[in-house]
């Protein structure tokens, strides 16, 4: 059992666990050293069904080998439009080996999207998840010429579908093991041939600011920053983790997928998006990595929770949050935990917080992992007084992910903790932009040698485009990206995402655009929380007929004008909302306003909604 006062078990790891200067190398040598061992879990039909090494290096071996029959050329682009599932991970091995480029469509994309991604990364095979992604594929191949094979995961619905250029995966797989029989030292030998300085993936960024970018990424760089995240984030075979987050996104590609490969920690995909509170509570990952609206959600549904208790269980959770947070605030100051404090932590614990984190799904973990995107300082306290270190790090897709990270042993909430030891980061004088230079960061842009001078200078500084500044002890801070900072008609300097957390850190919020730039004073669009709001609405008797009757509801209002005005006083008069818009239409992962990791995209809703930001300020 992880205490907080005790940290011994985050020690940075140095060693090289697996050798290898490639990631197909890294796989195959994974493979010789784990063999019988479980790396791979996944639930079908309510059942978890495992897959060791052996069991995954023989569908690679497959799959590569089908690639290579279908006349799959090395340094050919194959693309993999599919939710998070073993088959992903598989595939995208097997192109690696093949000597291929492997890149992730997210499944959310519309088909006009889906072309543009094949035909800028001149994709000549297609993996796709089901029927529904086949009909994004089909409804363009036509304008793919390059496009040859489409490869279909699960065939459910396709039974009587036949076309020449689409085949099923274990179609796919069966012609691999021909190959195999015939020539069984094909995929060895593109796999030995891949050098470190070989293009290996693509990683589109969102797009929102103009077309998608393809960032490029080397071997070297994925292997260099896998090894180097075990000097961030430890963890080995006892480990087991979470795979959720899109494998499209660098922080699910890198910092789940290859690097579990790495270090033979356990990797669990959830059922489906939706079943993730479930299948957290069922897994109970000993390590894990999620985005901060996850980390959110968690605290709002044991809020939520809070208000059904007795009050004597609402006492008891706030004699045992408050001793926690006394032990917290002990750590954070880096100073010794009281002998008779640990004996209160530990009976805290016993009566209520391990239930917390129990109900949470974080009982066995020895560390959680937040990045992506700002999180509310106060959020990372919370998780602190559970018991469970909160460790941030930043980064973005051109570093390969994280290029900060925070020490376990000198937490600081609010900061991005110092620069990992595998890169150099500093802060411009000029324009206060972090910028980052190391082996792992990208070498450019697909197709966009005008972007990639933007985002590289002459000297290899990546130019991050977020605001920070660092302390005398080398901590980071994130001020906010340099594009969002807010300059209202006053001439005041405004930084919206510090604003922001504060209504997020509301279990009524699920997220929130500060609005103001040039204006004369500040409004937010937000976007509430429709589970805890809508139990709200029912707890209280506040009729509504759907999501949009819901938001405009007299009681929904006031609830949220609650929540501004909480946190209007903590900032000074002219960082104040003076008002706000609820956002009436429910969004989802596939509506054009939400990024991958389900944050308001703000460009695009400023200019959306227009309408109803000029009505706030009539």
């Amino acid at each position: 059992m992880t205490q907080l006062w005790d940290l011994t078990n985050l020690q940075p790891r140095h060693d090289i666990v697996v050798e290898g200067g490639t990631v197909p190398a890294l796989f195959w040598n994974a493979v010789r050293q784990r063999g019988p061992r479980v790396w791979l879990r996944e639930k079908e039909l309510g059942l978890w069904r495992r897959w060791t090494w052996d069991q995954c290096a023989e569908a690679v071996r497959e799959i590569g080998h089908g690639l290579i029959a279908l006349g799959f050329g090395a340094r050919e682009t194959a693309s993999i439009l599919s939710n998070t599932k073993v088959e992903w991970v598989l595939a995208d091995l097997a192109v690696l080996s093949a000597g291929g480029v492997s890149n992730g469509i997210y499944p959310t994309d519309a088909a006009s999207q889906v072309q543009y991604l094949c035909e800028d990364s001149s994709t000549t095979v297609l993996f796709v998840e089901d029927d529904e992604q086949l009909d994004k594929a089909l409804a363009v191949r036509a304008r793919l010429p390059p496009l040859r094979h489409i490869v279909v995961f699960d065939m459910e619905g396709l039974r009587d579908f036949h076309d020449p250029q689409v085949l099923s995966l274990e179609a796919l797989r069966a012609l691999g093991r021909e190959h195999l029989r015939q020539h069984p030292q094909a995929l060895a030998e593109r796999s030995a041939a891949c050098r470190p300085e070989d293009l290996a993936i693509l990683i589109y960024t969102s797009g929102t600011t103009g077309k998608p970018k393809g960032a490029m990424h080397s071997h070297h760089g994925l292997v260099y920053t896998v090894r180097g995240l075990n000097t961030l984030v430890p963890q080995d075979e006892q480990d087991e983790r979470m795979c959720f987050l899109p494998l499209c996104h660098v922080a699910e590609r890198l910092g789940g997928a290859y690097f579990s490969l790495y270090t033979g920690a356990v990797l669990n995909f959830v059922e489906n998006p939706d079943t993730v509170p479930e299948n957290v509570r069922e897994i109970a990952p000993t390590m894990f990595t999620a985005v901060p609206r996850v980390w959110e959600k968690f605290y709002s549904g044991v809020m939520i929770a809070l208000k059904e208790a007795t009050a004597v269980q609402r006492a008891a959770y706030g004699w045992a949050i408050g001793t926690g947070r006394q032990v917290a605030d002990c750590v954070l100051a880096r100073q010794p935990v009281p002998p008779l404090l640990k004996l209160r932590m530990l009976l805290a614990r016993w009566l209520v917080l391990d239930n917390v984190r129990r109900f949470i799904g974080i009982h066995r973990a020895r560390y959680l992992v937040t990045g992506a995107a700002p999180i509310s300082p106060e959020l990372v306290r919370w998780y602190l007084a559970l018991g469970v270190p909160m460790l941030e790090v930043w980064g973005m897709t051109e570093s390969c992910g994280a290029s900060t990270g925070m020490p376990a042993a000198g937490i600081r909430p609010g900061s991005i903790g110092t620069a990992a030891g595998y890169n150099e980061v500093r802060v411009d004088a000029a324009t206060g932009e972090l910028l980052v230079r190391g082996p792992n960061v990208f070498m450019g842009y697909l197709n966009q040698p005008e972007k990639t001078a933007e985002a590289l200078d002459a000297e290899g500084w990546l130019h991050t485009g977020d605001v920070g500044a660092v302390d005398a002890d080398g901590y980071f801070r994130i001020t906010d990206r340099m594009k969002d900072i807010i300059i209202t008609a006053g001439g005041k300097n405004i930084t919206p995402s510090e604003i922001e957390n504060e209504l997020k850190f509301s279990p009524y919020v699920t997220d929130a655009v500060l609005i103001g730039d040039r204006r004369p004073y500040l409004t937010a669009i937000v976007m509430i929380d429709l589970d805890n709001v809508e139990k709200f609405a029912q707890d209280h008797d506040v009729p509504f007929s759907n999501y949009a009757s819901l938001t405009r509801a007299p009681e929904v209002q006031a609830l949220i004008q609650g929540v501004i005005d909480e946190a209007n006083r903590k900032f000074a008069r002219v960082e104040q909302i003076k008002k706000f818009w609820l956002l009436d239409t429910r969004l989802g992962a596939e509506d054009e306003e939400l990024t991958p990791t389900m944050k308001l995209k703000r460009k695009l809703v400023q200019h959306k909604y227009a309408a109803q930001i000029d009505a706030m300020y009539r």
